[in-house]
């Protein structure tokens, strides 16, 4: 273990008083954090880390099993092993240049998934989990339309927007990166579990968060700045006006990205966020165009497309009946009486092709009705 470079930037993450401003102030002077496990206590103090961090090094370097940041370590190490995690160090070669360059960048990220979609031109599509189902037709389309023109989807995995946009990579044939809130021993939210495991299958998911962290509230900004910081810029499909959507846009503004918002209704909450950040100098943007033509590059066709059969879903299986009430439904939960109204079925006749989606895992009660399952 201590030989091992993922190990030793583990044992960083694990430090007392080691925190992220801690950090930024010794890349200044050390600018391979690893090389303070080989200093002498003076040094270290010198440096300006505390009692506690000099003393946890001390036990690293004796290879003291008993100290807590040791045994941390270990721990995180061996439950990567158990869930298939693989530690992306600053020394790693995945791990993504523009991401070191950002203000307060991870010395670790946690990944399931292929690792080298990190180093891919990226997009972050990001917006409200409380979406219309006009922003999650838009989070579909332009993710889809952008991911034939080889830029990278990253998103947050939440429900709304973030759901739709890497769905609507997927389902075009292509990767998505998932940047979550939590360790990757887990899956949040509970909802978008399919949809997690097809990341991974067909992506990658990444975390800063070590195995068996819960999700918190705390965490989603910190997790924003990854977002934003892997791209080349960020589009706000919706957004409230207090929304971490636009906490995200002010992190892209501030690590140099571009933002991009699309507008929506006078009348809808979820749009004010969006016009906020059109009227502060956002690029207002109605079709793809006007993204690849900001970003100023020649995009190519992507390598990464994967072939409809090996995306063949549930969906593949439905009757025509199933497939309309499908195409009915939104990702907010619409009544029987509208459903019916939708698609002509008889009340019977609709239950009985909700029952059969339900089955399937593409459909969801809830109070209000039935909604679809990214």
């Amino acid at each position: 273990m201590y030989s091992s470079s993922s190990a030793q930037w583990v044992f960083l993450t694990c430090l007392p008083g080691f925190g992220r401003v801690r950090r930024r102030a010794l890349l200044e002077s050390v600018p391979d954090l690893t090389e303070l496990l080989d200093k002498n206590p003076a040094t270290l103090r010198a440096l300006g880390l505390g009692g506690e961090a000099v003393a946890s090094i001390l036990a690293w370097q004796r290879r003291d099993e008993n100290n807590t940041s040791v045994e941390a370590t270990r721990q995180v190490l061996q439950a990567c092993k158990r869930h298939s995690i693989v530690v992306v160090d600053w020394q790693h070669p995945d791990y993504p240049d523009v991401l070191r360059h950002i203000h307060d960048a991870p010395l670790v990220l946690y990944a399931r998934g292929e690792t080298r979609l990190l180093s891919r031109e990226q997009i972050g599509i990001i917006g409200s989990r409380n979406a219309t189902p006009a922003g999650l037709d838009h989070a579909r389309r332009f993710a889809a339309e952008l991911s034939e023109w080889g830029l990278l989807i990253t998103s947050g995995l939440a429900l709304g927007i973030d759901g739709a946009a890497h769905a609507g990579a997927l389902d075009s044939g292509h990767a998505t990166i998932a940047v979550v809130g939590c360790g990757l021993d887990r899956m949040y939210p509970n909802q978008h579990r399919r949809l997690g495991e097809r990341v991974i299958a067909n992506g990658l998911m990444v975390s800063e968060y070590p195995p068996g962290t819960p999700a918190k509230a705390a965490h989603f900004p910190q997790r924003n700045r990854i977002i934003s910081g892997l791209g080349r810029g960020i589009l706000v499909v919706e957004a409230g006006l207090k929304s971490g959507s636009l906490i995200t846009a002010r992190m892209a503004l501030e690590q140099g990205r571009e933002v991009f918002a699309i507008p929506g209704s006078i009348h809808s909450p979820v749009a004010r966020g969006c016009h906020y950040l059109i009227k502060q100098g956002a690029q207002l943007v109605d079709r793809v165009d006007d993204i690849l033509e900001e970003l100023g590059a020649a995009w190519s066709q992507p390598s990464d497309t994967v072939s409809a059969a090996s995306e063949a879903g549930p969906e593949s299986m439905l009757g025509s009946r199933e497939i309309a009430v499908l195409e009915a439904l939104g990702y907010d939960p619409q009544s029987t009486d509208a459903l019916s109204l939708a698609t002509g079925l008889p009340a019977d006749q609709l239950v009985q092709s909700l029952l059969l989606l339900e089955l399937e895992g593409l459909v969801s009660s809830a109070p209000g009705g039935y909604l679809k399952i990214a």
